[in-house]
């Protein structure tokens, strides 16, 4: 089941009179669920949508998967869809972004398997596999110099100690046959075009890469790791480029044929999804909508980019560090500029478990659908209608929730940590699952303070949001974040900015603009502004201060529980 939607009706492609002629740009971008591509104009304009789901598995708990084979071949699905009908030639480049999902090939570039059942088809350790706790915990406990880029703390999300555990515990049927390792972004654009360079925002952000100094032979040495020293890389990546750059030849005349697009079109290195949204939205020409950050430099804006999870991503013109945050990482996102980036690492996900796990549900979703409405529009239709003569937030004044179902990403880097609720009562009605819905979002607007709290005491002066992602379409979640944060938020004219990313990449590697700086300024356009209502600040400090209680209560609860 795949979708195509041409977003321009009587947007007149070539309409007479038109000074310059059009240029189209292609952005493929690969999430969790699902392979989207846009047809962007140079403009930023999209033209025309496309998506196609892509199958996940779970073999056991925190075993997260997937097959490259499936997802290039969604590539080709959406790609041959948004430029039906246009006269290819006019397509003047072609980038890609994915999750940071790991993909493992062998000498002769066949997949291997990643599992336990020996099945090479699963190839791919998704990004939010958590199956190599034990490995990061011994790589964190070397307290390497490396690790004061990632916030001093490694995640199980990145690469190493995914590494590790292919290395300890899939010897024979994966680690001696692999000829290759790549990020999915990576593979991407090798699959595209047959170069096999990686891309610098994937191995700096993921892999403990150096902008500066390349990789650090005593990290890998040190845990465990020394086989790619001793082949100089070349299973992850000695050749680095920095993404927008072209690629190779371009499109080889095999993948031209897959994706039903000219053979040489110009391929971009890739992005990861997160940093293709930061890049769609965050250098946007702000002039006119009387926002703080109109007089401020790009360095005072934060790009949240929020979905199954979230990543917010600050710049910087010298390195911060910052406790419990990634980076600082050199031109991984923005060249010439530092990156720093927080996240959440379930926050469209904990929103979907917490209400299909509520009794009403199933109340819910038929309300819902006998409206022709999202579960999530009713609910918030709903909330108007449940609300006092106070502001919606008013509802939680007695329910909190901490949000780290799955660990805390930033800014505590604690993978222990669990989910709280506090406030429950006896009601399992309509009411109820709106509120704890409501509370939810709150929760995450939380986390996000939490990290701008935290980025900012390291230096950051952080003074407007700007969200994008499928959670930004949702009006709750956005006023939500003003309200809590006390900051403007900005979203984009194109409400798909990563897609618009990934198009910026391939229209710097076209050559038509002469920095990814230049290509962001005249693609990403202001769309929406949403002010925070700053008569319920009171309200939302308090339940702050009770959200700070809650974490410093699990690890309370925590130690008397360990304690002897």
């Amino acid at each position: 089941m795949s979708c195509l939607r041409l977003l321009t009706a009587g947007g007149g492609s070539m309409m007479s009179g038109e000074q310059e002629p059009r240029s189209y740009y292609v952005g493929v971008d690969v999430g969790t669920g699902s392979v989207r591509a846009a047809l962007v104009d140079q403009r930023g304009v999209l033209l025309a949508f496309a998506d196609q789901p892509i199958k996940k598995w779970e073999p056991q708990f925190n075993h997260h998967e997937q097959s490259s084979a499936d997802i290039w071949a969604a590539c080709c699905v959406v790609t041959k869809k948004v430029v039906q009908g246009i006269d290819v030639n006019q397509i003047r480049g072609l980038g890609f972004d994915a999750t940071c999902s790991l993909v493992v090939l062998d000498k002769q570039f066949r997949p291997l398997p990643v599992n336990q059942e020996g099945d090479s088809h699963r190839n791919v350790i998704m990004w939010l596999d958590h199956r190599a706790i034990s490995q990061v915990q011994r790589i964190n406990e070397t307290k390497h110099s490396v690790l004061q880029y990632v916030g001093g703390v490694m995640s199980v999300e990145m690469q190493a100690p995914k590494l590790l555990w292919l290395k300890e515990n899939l010897r024979e049927t994966c680690w001696d046959k692999a000829g290759h390792f790549f990020d999915l972004p990576d593979f991407l654009s090798w699959k595209a075009t047959g170069v096999t360079a990686r891309s610098l925002c994937s191995l700096v952000c993921k892999w403990t890469y150096s902008a500066e100094k390349g990789w650090d032979d005593s990290f890998w040495e040190m845990i465990g790791l020394e086989d790619f020293v001793a082949d100089n890389y070349n299973k992850i990546g000695n050749q680095v480029l920095p993404p927008g750059t072209s690629l190779g030849s371009g499109l080889t005349p095999e993948a031209a044929k897959e994706l039903g697009l000219p053979t040489g079109v110009p391929v971009a290195v890739s992005l990861i999804d997160a940093h293709a949204g930061g890049l769609g939205v965050i250098g946007a020409d702000v002039r006119g909508h009387g926002l703080v950050c109109e007089g401020q430099p790009v360095t005072s804006r934060l790009a949240v980019i929020c979905g199954t999870s979230s990543c917010h991503m600050g710049i910087s013109t010298d390195p911060i560090f910052v406790p419990g945050v990634w980076g600082p990482y050199f031109s991984a996102m923005v060249p010439g500029f530092w990156l720093n980036e927080g996240g959440q690492s379930v926050t469209g996900k904990l929103i979907d478990h917490l209400v299909q796990g509520h009794p009403a549900f199933p109340e819910l979703q038929a309300k819902a659908t006998a409206r022709c409405q999202s579960i999530y529009a009713y609910l918030n239709s709903h909330l108007d209608l449940i609300k006092k003569a106070q502001s919606v937030g008013f509802l939680t004044v007695d329910l909190h929730v901490w949000p780290d179902f799955h660990g805390n990403r930033s800014p505590l880097a604690d993978l222990t940590l669990k989910g709280m609720v506090t406030g429950l009562k006896l009601s399992q009605d309509l009411d109820d699952l709106a509120i704890l819905y409501l509370a939810t979002v709150q929760a995450i607007a939380f986390g996000t303070r939490f990290i701008i709290e935290a980025m900012e005491a390291a230096g950051h002066s952080i003074s407007t949001l700007f969200l994008c992602g499928g959670l930004s379409k949702n009006p709750l979640f956005v006023q939500m974040h003003a309200d809590i944060t006390g900051m403007s938020v900005v979203l984009s004219q194109e409400v798909e900015s990563v897609l618009v990313g990934a198009a910026i990449l391939g229209a710097c590697a076209s050559g038509d603009f002469t920095s990814v700086q230049e290509a962001m300024a005249r693609m990403s356009k202001v769309g929406k502004v949403v002010f925070p209502r700053l008569e319920d600040k009171k309200y939302y400090d308090k339940k702050y201060q009770v959200f700070l209680k809650l974490v410093e209560h699990q690890k309370e609860y925590s130690a008397i529980m360990s304690g002897d």
